[in-house]
């Protein structure tokens, strides 16, 4: 489940409303900043899974040369749950960040994902390009199938929190 029109590496849950006044409840308590502390690392909790299939599921792309650093470890290591409460965006999703140092290949997340491919000079030899493919949709087809399950225990970590607010003001 691609988040917007952007590029495929962000598993969203979209329940702006629900989430915006959880957050505003959550600000309105004295414990507040502990609240919104407890509630992200619920919601990111809830996501592990998936961040932990998407990583397997670069680990399996065919390495065709030994070069180090190795291009699927790095990728695997920048793939983790991301929850932002409040500004302009809220919700939690997995993301595949760039890849900034590696090879100079920033975009390598993105890249491996897409059936294009990538185009890179041959052990550094400028003079002569190959093209490479990586692993066909393989952020998108760890989630498959189970996108409802990830949505539906993010919400049951906002649920239990909102309880959570309403039982206190009884």
């Amino acid at each position: 489940m691609a988040s917007g029109g952007g590029p495929p590496f962000s598993l969203g849950v979209e329940t702006h409303q629900g989430l915006a006044a959880l957050t505003r409840a959550i600000r309105a308590e004295e414990d507040g900043k502990e609240l919104r502390k407890e509630l992200a690392a619920n919601m990111r909790e809830a996501l592990k899974p998936g961040a932990q299939q998407a990583k397997s599921s670069i680990m399996g792309m065919v390495s065709l040369h030994g070069a180090t650093p190795a291009l699927r470890t790095s990728i695997a290591r920048k793939i983790r749950p991301e929850v932002k409460l409040g500004g302009r965006w809220s919700g939690a999703r997995v993301k595949a960040f760039k890849t900034k140092n590696i090879r100079g290949f920033a975009n390598a997340p993105k890249r491996t994902n897409r059936a294009s491919g990538w185009r890179h000079p041959v052990w550094g030899n400028r003079e002569v390009w190959t093209h490479q493919r990586g692993k066909l949709e393989w952020f998108d087809r760890a989630f498959r199938g189970r996108e409802g399950l990830y949505k539906q225990a993010v919400e049951q970590a906002m649920e239990d929190m909102a309880r959570r607010i309403a039982s206190r003001a009884r």
